[in-house]
């Protein structure tokens, strides 16, 4: 189950430095709020994971998930260009999280 709430928790990663991308500095309300919301969410849910996983491991794993979906959505948008190392990159990044879960 931690290690379910540690995924979800970083989606919500994701979700709010996107919002926080587009609250531009706090200034427009709801992408305010679903920063604020889902930062809370995000780290409510690394704490739940962190007390039955190892500390480096979840951080790591929480990061990685929110960055490699952050980048993604960004290339999806248009707001960042798309490469073939990008993508090989941020797939590096997938696969060393996954490692963490199986050597746990």
């Amino acid at each position: 189950m931690s290690w379910l709430v540690l995924v979800l928790s970083g989606v919500l990663e994701a979700v709010w430095a996107t919002a926080l991308d587009k609250s531009e500095g706090l200034s427009r309300l709801t992408p305010s709020i679903v920063f604020v919301v889902g930062l809370a969410l995000s780290m409510g849910g690394l704490a739940y994971a962190m007390r039955e996983l190892p500390v480096g491991a979840s951080y790591a794993v929480w990061v990685g998930i929110g960055a490699v979906l952050t980048v993604a959505y960004a290339m999806a948008t248009g707001a960042e260009s798309m490469s073939a190392l990008k993508v090989l990159f941020l797939a590096g990044i997938v696969g060393c999280a996954i490692g963490l879960k199986v050597i746990g």
